[in-house]
């Protein structure tokens, strides 16, 4: 039988390392501290990651982790447990086929299955197959039950009970072709947007740069987006994210925005540019990267029934006063483990199977 307090004891000591980890890499502890010789593997986990994803710099990744280190404790897990009735959770092998957009991406769905009492069976993106496989290897080290549990495969997926798997639209339907048998949670593109009246402060409209920025805007919850009134000024916005402008000094950005500039000049879009984000009227949602789509909204009534229509293709809508979902100025890559991907709950639907 699965003991739960023992797998979350083990998140909780994994998220001690994850908050000493930080420190240690910010050269704020020394080495008599626990676990350095697992501070120096991880390190160098870290620090080989952007060889396999140009977008894993070591500071992106150190931003994932530091999340992870404030989500995992005790307080914050036992909060989230206790909504529901473990007990009954009949111990399964659920197959996780994971994204590489931004570090750890799929964690959520690792710690879920786990702390749950199943056994994953994981299929790595090729762009994040090192910070995982560290993960496990603590995991284990500190509760050696998990020896039988994480399993990380290269192989084709067979004999599970259910399936969660993320991807883009177009792998999502070879998902729901192959995996349509059995339990399943498939995940498809989405997007977050942002809803500006003209009122925002300063410091909300520099918040929602972290919402753009964080990740290189390549997350579900990166803001691709933003509704503003007829003849909205832009100008206090460029203002407001003008802190982020050391952003295009990365090269795959820098490249990324070179590229995508010289595209709507050629196509002589109409764009707006300050140099390392450009503005683009458009009614899409997934903007390219170092880019935003904008669009204007005559009345918040008419957006707010436009964006319940369009809620399968929305992650967050970030606004103030807007509607009871919305999610504050610079909190979309904050989210608490009972914030779902895609509003599905997947302690539920385990404990459902």
């Amino acid at each position: 039988m699965i003991d739960h307090k023992v797998r979350l004891k083990a998140f909780v000591k994994l998220g001690v390392f994850f908050q000493e980890f930080c420190e240690y890499v910010n050269n704020n502890a020394n080495s008599s501290e626990n676990d350095i010789s697992w501070k120096e593997d991880f390190l160098q986990v870290v620090t080989s990651a952007k060889h396999y994803n140009g977008w894993f710099t070591k500071d992106n990744v150190l931003l994932s982790v530091q999340s992870w280190a404030n989500l995992l404790t005790e307080e914050n897990l036992t909060k989230w447990l206790s909504n529901y009735n473990l007990s009954k959770n009949k111990k399964k092998t659920v197959a996780l086929v994971l994204a590489g957009n931004i570090p750890l991406v799929g964690f959520h769905d690792f710690l879920t299955v786990l702390i749950t009492g199943n056994k994953t069976l994981v299929k790595l993106s090729s762009n994040d197959k090192l910070l995982f496989n560290f993960i496990g290897k603590y995991l284990t080290y500190v509760e050696p039950t998990f020896k039988e549990d994480i399993i990380f495969t290269e192989e084709k997926l067979e004999n599970f009970d259910a399936v969660i798997a993320t991807g883009s639209n177009n792998t999502a339907r070879y998902f729901e072709h192959y995996f349509s048998k059995g339990p399943n949670i498939i995940r498809k593109n989405r997007n977050s947007v942002a809803i500006l009246t003209g009122k925002e402060t300063t410091e909300e409209l520099t918040a929602l740069g972290d919402d753009i920025f964080m990740y290189y805007g390549l997350g579900c919850r990166s803001v691709s987006k933003l509704y503003v009134p007829t003849n909205y000024n832009f100008d206090e916005f460029y203002k407001a994210i003008y802190k982020f402008s050391s952003i295009i000094n990365q090269n795959k950005y820098a490249n990324n925005y070179d590229y995508n500039k010289a595209v709507y000049l050629m196509s002589e879009f109409k764009i707006l540019d300050n140099g390392f984000l450009m503005l683009k009227e458009d009614a899409n949602y997934g903007s390219p990267i170092a880019s935003i789509f904008y669009e204007h909204y005559n009345s918040t009534q008419e957006l707010k029934h436009k964006l319940e229509e369009e809620k399968d293709n929305l992650q967050c809508i970030v606004a103030k006063n807007f509607s009871s979902n919305e999610i504050g100025f610079g909190k979309t890559q904050t989210p608490e483990l009972w914030d779902y991907a895609d509003h599905i709950d997947t302690v539920e639907f385990l404990l459902s199977i």
